[in-house]
């Protein structure tokens, strides 16, 4: 139950923390920021396949697991379809 509490706790904190970050970020720097966003989501959707894949073989651990994979993959995908979007509004139009 303290394991449960301390993740929890991990959790509400990087909601806060990624939340006050994002929102005082200037709009010139929002493309870089996706970015490396892309990045950090990459690692989270290979820690969600390990845990997909896990030997536990709890339900929990396998449908949390697929899951996040789930939305990681969605995250990735649209953050990279986002960032190509976005970075095609700054190139001439004869390019």
């Amino acid at each position: 139950m303290e394991h449960l509490i301390y993740l929890l706790f991990i959790l509400a904190l990087s909601v806060f923390l990624g939340f006050a970050l994002i929102s005082r970020v200037p709009p010139l720097l929002h493309t870089p920021l996706m970015s490396e966003a892309n990045a950090i989501s990459g690692i989270t959707l290979i820690g969600a396949l390990v845990a997909a894949g896990s030997e536990i073989n709890s339900t929990l651990t396998i449908v949390l697991g697929v899951f996040s994979v789930g939305l990681a993959s969605f995250n990735v995908v649209g953050g990279y379809l986002l960032t190509e979007k976005m970075l095609k509004m700054f190139k001439k139009k004869g390019q």
